[in-house]
C-alpha cells in the first residue's frame, strides 16, 4: 500500500513550484537572468510566457479547490 502524502507537504511543494517558476520568470523578464546565446527578445518573450502561464495555472488550481 501506497503512503499518502500530507496535503500540507502538496501544499509546499506546489507554493515552492510557483515562487520558482515566477523567480525565473520575471528574471528572464528583466534580464537579470542571462541564457548564453540566446538573443535578450527571446529570453524577455519565454518569461513573460512563464510568468503568464504560472500565473495562470495558480487561478486554475486554486478555483478548482
Amino acid at each position: 500500500m501506497a503512503k499518502q502524502t500530507s496535503k500540507a507537504l502538496n501544499l509546499v511543494a506546489w507554493l515552492t513550484g510557483i515562487i520558482v517558476a515566477l523567480a525565473v520568470g520575471f528574471a528572464l523578464t528583466g534580464q537579470t537572468l542571462v541564457v548564453p546565446y540566446i538573443p535578450s527578445i527571446v529570453s524577455v518573450v519565454a518569461g513573460w510566457i512563464v510568468v503568464l502561464t504560472t500565473l495562470a495555472s495558480a487561478v486554475m488550481a486554486v478555483m478548482k479547490h
